[in-house]
């Protein structure tokens, strides 16, 4: 019987925070950094902060696919450092930013060079085999996804313009002056070097056929065939029917991931098409979540609309730290709410609380405008801190048990890295479209008083997404557990 892969799983877990620190670093500041960079002119600042945030997503959609396609040939680790290398250098590049465009090509490396994704949820996938352990394991990720969504947001809210703030140390710096949101970017690369380094001594190969693999350097990894040092048998190989044992040949590994011929989706089934488009639904309107929560509460009061008016009566008028503390207490409820996960769904089953989460997920949304109805004192605060709680609790029930079902209705365990790496390109390239419609949303409705129209939005998307779970059919393991 096998342990639980507890340390593995820290390891991999400290390597998947750098995604999403690197992605929601930016949230608090977006909008202030284009009214920064655009000068005087700042109508459409909310539009192209949509912008800056969506090419994100974007680069992730051209290369998601192929980095998890790599990692299938050279193994996961060595794709998954290059990830947080190519993090780092993207957040150099936007925090010297002196111009929009400069911008907008740090977000773009950040997404073109972070291959994390698809190759985190593979790596987990391999290490944990036994059906028991998969809630409990596909729940560390989002943990740590959520630890980077707290500590991203306040990094970037509470370094960002240390200049106007007296920050200690950095205040008075010039370099901080010219560059008023480097410091945030260089604290979150520091985060993403320590991790790397964690990564690189201890964590081990996950891939079926190269994990018992060490190079002559000491590492974990692809080995190259010619080598006389490659081991022709692997010593915990199965026999098989015929008497024989499985060989550890790279270049059979490389037949068998690309047995598709031309298609490489050839044979996946419907099933997994299913679960990519429940993933890219709920990628979509989650991000637009996370884009227009900042705005809203930094919006001020619409005083031109009566105070109950339907179509919303602007934002919380919040000041950018008090944005910040709200977005980190935002991902520490993340945190809380996970731990719940395998405990909920060992009590009501995971095909229940797939179904439950994402039925009651819309209403969240078309709720979301409305707390600006609320009096400015405990009140406000107990209503925002409740819908926080309750919009994650649907969302972070979902996520993990989409991710299992993908695992198990994978024809082939050597796919696994180019099924994830589809469903990263794939709900990447959700994730670049949405912001910029909820920006443009966005400004349409401040420009014309009616500020709950974005949020409408991504209530229809989710709804989408709930009538589309209803379609998706239980894996196999699911009842046989």
């Amino acid at each position: 019987m096998e342990d639980f892969p507890t340390a593995q799983l820290f390891l991999l877990a400290l390597c998947r925070i750098a995604e999403p620190v690197a992605l929601t670093s930016v949230f608090p500041y977006a909008y202030d950094l284009m009214r920064h960079l655009m000068g005087d002119d700042t109508s459409n600042a909310a539009f192209y902060a949509g912008i800056f945030i969506a090419v994100f997503s974007l680069a992730e959609t051209l290369t998601g696919f192929w980095w998890g396609a790599l990692s299938d040939r050279i193994g996961r680790k060595p794709v998954l450092l290059l990830g947080c290398g190519g993090t780092m250098i993207s957040l150099f590049v936007l925090g010297f930013s002196s111009n929009i465009w400069m911008a907008v090509l740090g977000r773009i490396l950040g997404g073109a060079l972070n291959g994390n994704i698809g190759v985190v949820q593979t790596m987990v996938g391999e290490m944990v085999t036994r059906p028991e352990h998969e809630p409990r394991a596909y729940a560390v990720m989002p943990f740590f996804f959520s630890i980077g969504c707290t500590i991203g947001p306040a990094i970037g809210g509470f370094f960002a313009r240390p200049a106007d703030t007296n920050f200690p140390l950095f205040g008075d710096s010039p370099l901080f002056a010219k560059f008023p949101y480097l410091l945030p970017n260089l604290v979150c690369a520091v985060m993403v070097l320590v991790t790397m380094v964690f990564a690189t001594v201890a964590l081990k190969e996950t891939h079926p056929e190269l994990r018992l693999r060490k190079t002559k350097y000491g590492f974990w990894g692809y080995w190259d065939d010619d080598s006389s040092e490659t081991p022709l048998l692997r010593p915990d190989a199965p026999e098989s029917e015929n008497g024989t044992y499985g060989t550890v040949d790279g270049a059979e590994s490389n037949r068998r991931a690309d047995s598709s011929g031309m298609n490489p989706f050839s044979g996946l089934g419907k099933n997994v098409w299913m679960l990519v488009v429940a993933i890219c639904l709920l990628s979509a309107h989650t991000v637009t979540y996370i884009q227009l929560l900042p705005i809203f509460l930094r919006d001020a009061r619409d005083e031109s609309v009566p105070p109950h008016y339907i179509g919303g009566v602007g934002g919380l008028d919040m000041s950018l730290p008090e944005v910040g503390l709200v977005m980190g207490i935002n991902g520490i409820i993340g945190l809380v709410v996970q731990l719940a996960f395998p405990f909920f769904t060992e009590l009501v089953g995971i095909q229940t609380t797939l179904l439950l989460m994402s039925t009651l997920h819309p209403i969240s949304y078309f709720c979301a405008p409305y707390m600006a109805f609320l009096p400015a004192n405990a009140w406000r605060d107990v209503g925002l801190y409740t819908w926080l709680t309750v919009r994650s609790v649907f969302s972070t029930f979902t996520y993990p048990i989409l991710l299992i079902y993908i695992k198990r209705w994978t024809p082939d365990t050597l796919m696994l890295g180019r099924v994830n790496g589809l469903v990263a390109s794939a709900s990447a390239a959700c994730r670049s479209v949405s912001p910029a419609a909820a920006g443009l949303s966005q400004t349409i409705g401040q420009n014309h008083h009616f500020s709950a129209l974005s949020w409408w939005g991504s209530g229809v998307l989710a709804l989408i997404a709930a009538i589309q779970c209803w379609f998706i059919q239980t894996p196999p393991k699911e009842n046989s557990e």
